[in-house]
């Protein structure tokens, strides 16, 4: 395929569209952020690349794009960018699921360590200037549980289980045939979820929000673990119901959270988990390592070649399910 017209949805200054630069040259580009931007460039369009903006924007310019072929968005996550239009259409989308999960597996690690070895108390006394022996956990033996197995949930699993850990996992779709995956001892389908949780040590929570996982670890589910349960959330704040762990653990009922999304981003001033002590809380940026956006403008241009030469797209998703 030549002669491509690409519409980008992004503020013209980001640094990293100047990548873009190593598209074919015969590729035509119009780059914006408001519809007006690719007026012109609309009717002719190939491609849209959803880099940085809201799902409302790209309605519109899909509706502007009669000819578009493929769909890509810089994100993993899809809850924000599919709309009935292009769930109905044929044109594929995909998305930068991959991209960012190694950075989000050493997270899910780091945070696993941060509680077994309780450096919140190390650095505390520390600063204190108080000497003050304790006991820690190892974590070699424990059980991690992960719900929503996809790419990250295999970063994760491939990390602890080089320290040792056992791993069971959630699936939307079940155990596959004879539950053959080397890394985890057992897959449980949604259905079976408590029973999972009730083993593990660590609960790594790494579902995509759609309709079915939305809320889908609250007060049951929150009874179900073990009081030394640590959640850690890497998918999305919605899929776990916000007010029913703020509860576990204000209660005790659970040791700990470690977060990286939220019902609401930025977190609002005065929210509970700012105040507590078992709740290390991250803003949305464990996978923002200094090249992070660099490989996502890197595995378009990739996915672009792919598109030209008629190879099959990598990561495309079932606009369904949402994933």
């Amino acid at each position: 395929m030549d002669n491509n017209t690409v519409v980008v949805l992004a503020n013209p200054t980001e640094p990293q569209l100047a990548m873009l630069e190593q598209l074919p040259p015969e590729t035509r580009l119009a780059v914006g952020n408001s519809v007006e931007a690719f007026t012109g460039a609309a009717p002719a369009a190939d491609v849209i690349y959803n880099w940085s903006l809201s799902g409302d924007l790209l309605r519109e310019v899909f509706l502007m794009c009669p000819h578009v072929q493929w769909v890509h968005s810089r994100a993993a996550g899809l809850d924000n960018v599919l709309f009935p239009e292009l769930i109905e259409s044929p044109v594929p989308l995909t998305n930068g699921s991959g991209v960012f999960s190694q950075s989000l597996g050493e997270f899910a690690l780091g945070a696993i360590l941060y509680f077994a070895k309780d450096f919140r108390r190390m650095i505390r006394n520390q600063m204190a200037g108080v000497w003050d022996a304790f006991d820690i956990t190892e974590i070699s033996g424990q059980t991690v549980g992960i719900v929503g197995y996809g790419d990250i949930g295999r970063a994760v699993a491939t990390r602890v289980r080089a320290m040792g850990m056992h791993v069971l996992a959630v699936k939307r779709h079940g155990p596959p045939l004879y539950n053959v995956d080397p890394l985890v001892d057992r897959i449980y389908a949604p259905g079976h979820r408590l029973e999972m949780l009730s083993r593990c040590d660590y609960v790594v929570v790494a579902a995509p929000l759609t309709p079915e996982s939305r809320g889908m670890i609250g007060e049951a589910e929150f009874d179900a673990m073990k009081p030394e349960a640590v959640v850690i959330n890497l998918g999305r704040g919605p899929v776990i119901d916000e007010a029913a762990m703020v509860r576990a653990l204000s209660g005790g009922r659970i040791k700990g959270a470690a977060l990286d999304v939220f019902d609401r981003e930025p977190l609002p001033e005065g929210h509970p988990f700012y105040r507590l002590e078992n709740v290390l809380l991250s803003p949305h940026c464990a996978d923002h390592t200094p090249d992070w956006m660099d490989r996502a403008m890197q595995f378009f241009l990739e996915q672009f070649e792919r598109y030209r030469k008629g190879e099959p797209l990598m990561n495309v998703v079932d606009k369904r399910l949402g994933y």
